[in-house]
């Protein structure tokens, strides 16, 4: 083996998370579909239950990110998995014995979120201690080229699960793929030296964090951006399946399909995420990703049943080929700028902007439904997708992305795949 196929670590890393995402990926398309089918719930409820799973951003996310600063990182990831385990696996249990309410479905969404956030937090501060500088970029496109190939799979398995055994069967499965991301992280033999924790009160290092994005331009407007894109992207997918099966009248199986399809427009953006750096410059070509993705939601409410869905293919197809470059592109910048011992912080004080509106364009996008309805709804948040890139502005000028954070020592410029 070569390249980063040959690190044992980064192997089991890359086959815990892609076994895991991929569970996730089939829960994302189930919970909605057990709140549709099996519990009849509004248009608002289902779109609650994307508000609620990304609803800790907001309530624990700056805490999380200094507490994650001060752990050993793979520990964390370990017990957020094994909490992930046992909530999803709950749920199926609680269905066979008849209880299954919305209530509960929601409590489930809210719990695995907090522990994703600090999942999230403590697996992106761990990747660069897998792995070379030099390499950061390769690890990042094979992660986010995985959880693309999850994205395929996943709505498509779950509408098969669906079909099959019913919709709460593929909850199930998203409970067993985190068992399997337990034992692969514990094999892991890589261990981070960990800096003791500074006696510092914990409302400082928060402040320490936020101060830092604050102060930094590129980092203000990146945090910004995603804050206002999110708010479009995630107010679109919080009632797409509402859409496609009530507004479209498309079965269970054939919305797993169409989010399937559209999805595999992430493993083409993986794939050339690295290639476009190499060519335009990382900065630049980030830069075509989001100016070239916003535009494609406009196709989302022009389709129809039958051949109609195929519009609704390209739409998201084209976003994810762009959203997933860009993401490859600019968490290498941040893992390459940001100081170490603050990256928790810094991400956290990011997310809670950037993932803090997910929740609210879940309310928005249940209210919108329910008033203007579905279609119209998408029109909307099209339209605010394409008002969030003047925010790019002070990316305009450059070619690629600075590499070091003012005061901190340069690193070493990632090669590109």
């Amino acid at each position: 083996m070569k390249g980063l196929w040959g690190n044992r670590d980064f192997r089991l890393l890359w086959t815990g998370e892609t076994t895991s995402m991929l569970g996730s990926m089939v829960a994302s398309t189930a919970l909605p579909l057990v709140a549709v089918v099996t519990l009849e719930a509004s248009t608002f409820e289902v779109a609650l239950l994307t508000a609620v799973a990304w609803l800790p951003w907001l309530l624990v996310g700056l805490p999380a990110g200094a507490w994650v600063d001060r752990l050993p990182k793979r520990p964390v990831m370990l017990l957020c998995n094994t909490v992930s385990m046992a909530v999803f696996g709950s749920v199926p249990l609680v269905a066979v014995l008849g209880a299954l309410t919305m209530p509960y479905l929601l409590a489930a969404a809210l719990l695995g979120g907090i522990a994703k956030v600090f999942f999230t937090l403590a697996y992106r501060a761990y990747l660069p201690v897998l792995v070379a500088p030099g390499e950061l970029l390769e690890a990042n496109a094979k992660l986010q080229g995985s959880e693309s190939a999850t994205q395929v799979a996943g709505p498509g398995l779950a509408g098969l699960l669906a079909q099959a055994f019913g919709p709460v069967s593929g909850i199930l499965a998203d409970a067993v793929s985190f068992g399997v991301s337990v034992l692969c992280v514990r094999a892991i033999r890589v261990r981070e030296t960990v800096v003791p924790p500074v006696r510092t009160p914990l409302r400082s290092q928060i402040a320490e964090g936020l101060r830092f994005v604050a102060g930094d331009r590129y980092l203000r407007s990146l945090m910004t951006f995603g804050a206002v894109s999110n708010l479009a992207l995630a107010g679109y997918q919080a009632i797409q399946i509402v859409f496609l099966s009530r507004t479209l009248g498309a079965a269970p199986g054939l919305v797993g399909l169409v989010l399937a399809t559209a999805a595999s427009g992430g493993v083409l953006g993986a794939a050339l995420a690295g290639r476009l750096a190499a060519r335009f410059g990382a900065a630049r070509a980030w830069l075509l990703c989001e100016i070239v993705a916003a535009p494609m939601l406009l196709l989302g409410p022009l389709s129809g049943p039958g051949w109609g869905l195929t519009l609704f293919v390209l739409a998201e197809f084209g976003v994810c080929v762009g959203v997933v470059a860009g993401n490859v592109l600019v968490t290498t910048f941040r893992q390459q700028y940001c100081p170490p011992e603050l990256f928790s912080r810094v991400n956290s004080s990011m997310s809670i902007v950037n993932y803090g509106s997910i929740p609210l364009a879940g309310v928005l996008g249940g209210l919108l439904g329910e008033v203007l309805g579905t279609r119209e709804t998408l029109w909307v948040a099209a339209g605010v997708s394409i008002v969030a890139l003047p925010l790019l502005a002070p990316y305009g000028k450059l070619r690629d992305f600075p590499v070091r954070a003012a005061g901190r020592p340069p690193l070493a410029r990632p090669l590109p795949t």
